[in-house]
């Protein structure tokens, strides 16, 4: 499951999704909207793409980590628009056999995703107001 949606993440859903007899781990990355960044307050994010290439870079994604470990079953969430504080604005999971499988594949799968997936984000900041964060230079 690859997807950008425009609304809430349905976190329950993707674990329903990636629920596989013959796995032992469930890996679930969540990423949500912080309030502060490096002490300036955060009112909310804002993320844009161009839909088909980040559909198209996510299944290649999908498929080098399923070349690098024992997936099963993986599903990841893009949300976009507005994401207040508190929400999540990307969900990853991983099902594998082993737990140490599942980790890293689901800790490189958000790594990628963030570094050459043509996501962009908006962050609005309280005071200072809008700013462009790009792939690569955002904090972690």
């Amino acid at each position: 499951m690859i997807e950008l949606i425009d609304g809430p993440i349905d976190v329950e859903g993707l674990l329903k999704y990636c629920e596989d007899e013959r796995c032992g781990a469930t890996s679930l990355f969540l990423g949500t909207t912080r309030r502060w960044t490096k002490g300036i307050e955060t009112a909310y994010l804002e993320y844009d793409t161009y839909r088909e290439m980040a559909i198209a870079q996510m299944k290649q994604l999908a498929k080098n980590a399923e070349a690098k470990w024992p997936v099963k079953k993986m599903a990841m969430v893009h949300r976009l628009g507005r994401v207040d504080v508190g929400q999540a604005s990307v969900a990853i999971a991983v099902s594998c056999p082993h737990r140490a499988d599942a980790i890293a594949a689901c800790h490189w799968l958000i790594d990628e995703l963030k570094a050459h997936v043509p996501i962009w984000k908006k962050e609005w900041f309280v005071v200072d107001g809008p700013k462009w964060i790009h792939p690569g230079n955002e904090p972690s």
